[in-house]
């Protein structure tokens, strides 16, 4: 952790004075630590504390006087990573909803790094369900969460809320960083949501797809040190903002794929987007009135999947991963999409009973030539981790 840089900000809890032994603990390893202090974060522990052991400043105020710069946009940019520890039920709320409404907050909200917290608070306040739902929602949004512990509280009620030990924390910065540089110097493209094909000027043909899970295995691949480049097609979710993602929107599956092959070579292709299997080939400009009728022909789409994993070796990716969303034969199914087109691993998603489009839960499969995986129910953000380890995994041993 040698030379990183590390915002701390600490809120109001009476786990804030676990952030200076967090502090040594981090300056130790040889990191820079800025602090940032809330107000309640500064009723716990005072800023000459946290600027004697940090050696800096430490900020309080959106407004301060004596700062020659914008802070909240300032003290993200010189950064590496943001830590909250501890982070309260209220912090918890305001990154949630995406409020600023002190110096903190603003931080938080015009970050363009990532973020990890250490929650601490009474134990109801933990199981409160709309505290879990805001605590989904930063994860979601690719916040790290490190657990809480249960133990006797504070308050002397026992259960889980107890901010994770400072060397709990420490370890996972370091680890955070070490696998920060596990795809350092690779190269991924990867599609998502669904395509769009025209039949007039005002109707079209597409499909469920929200690109939830094609935005959480690009931020997966981009927190793993992959410069990420994200072909997006008719997405609902937000894209993903991180500062080696560049986005590419396109609306078919000619755009698409003129895209897709526009960008290699890459080490990585990631082929997430639920791409339409038929394109209408007698669309209009205009449009069509309902007392004409409607007769459409159609004609296949390019296999996006298929033309990259098909590429000669020296063209084609090293790892070339696909998804395959069905309805009946799962596994059978995602077997045969392997060898037809030419991938090293598919993702395979069964999509019945309206399970998986849209949502934020997945269950899935990883599917290779001589492995099935079936992984438990998960958020897609883990699904994007998970698919993000096998491509450590197994890069090196491609390139080999």
């Amino acid at each position: 952790m040698n030379g990183k840089r590390i915002l701390l900000i600490i809120t109001g809890s009476i786990a804030a004075y676990k952030s200076l032994e967090l502090i040594r603990l981090l300056t130790k390893s040889g990191c820079t630590v800025e602090g940032v202090l809330t107000r309640g974060g500064a009723q716990f522990i005072t800023p000459l504390s946290v600027s004697t052991l940090t050696g800096k400043k430490a900020h309080k105020e959106m407004w301060d006087a004596d700062a020659h710069e914008m802070n909240h946009i300032e003290l993200s940019r010189r950064s590496d990573l943001i830590v909250v520890a501890p982070a309260t039920a209220d912090f918890i709320g305001k990154i949630a909803q995406g409020l600023a409404d002190d110096l903190a907050s603003s931080v938080l909200l015009a970050r363009n790094k990532p973020v990890m917290i250490a929650p601490s608070m009474n134990v109801e306040m933990w199981e409160n369900a709309a505290f879990q739902r805001n605590l989904s929602q930063i994860k979601e949004d690719g916040v790290a969460v490190i657990p809480p512990q249960t133990d006797i509280l504070a308050c002397g009620e026992s259960g889980i809320g107890k901010m994770a030990e400072p060397e709990t924390i420490n370890e996972k910065i370091e680890k955070f960083f070490a696998d920060a540089e596990m795809l350092e110097g690779r190269r991924a493209i990867v599609t998502t949501g669904g395509t769009i094909e025209p039949i007039d000027s005002v109707r079209y043909i597409s499909n469920f797809s929200s690109g939830k899970q094609g935005n959480a295995v690009a931020l997966a691949l981009a927190k793993a040190g992959a410069e990420v480049e994200l072909v997006a097609g008719n997405v609902s979710d937000p894209l993903p903002t991180h500062p080696k993602i560049r986005i590419t929107k396109v609306s078919s599956a000619d755009e698409m794929n003129a895209s897709v092959h526009g960008m290699l070579p890459a080490d990585i292709f990631i082929s997430c987007a639920a791409v339409c299997d038929f394109k209408v080939v007698n669309r209009l400009d205009r449009k069509i009135k309902k007392q004409e009728g409607l007769e459409l022909k159609f004609e296949q789409n390019p296999d996006i999947a298929r033309s990259v994993g098909e590429l000669p070796l020296k063209e084609r990716p090293s790892l070339v991963v696909g998804f395959a969303a069905e309805t009946d034969n799962l596994i059978e199914n995602a077997k045969k999409k392997l060898l037809d087109k030419g991938c090293d691993m598919i993702v395979a998603n069964h999509v019945g009973n309206g399970a998986v489009f849209g949502k934020n839960e997945n269950q899935a499969s990883f599917v290779t030539e001589d492995n099935v995986k079936n992984l438990d129910t998960m958020s897609k953000a883990e699904v994007g981790r998970k698919i993000a380890v096998w491509i450590v995994e197994n890069i090196e041993k491609r390139l080999g």
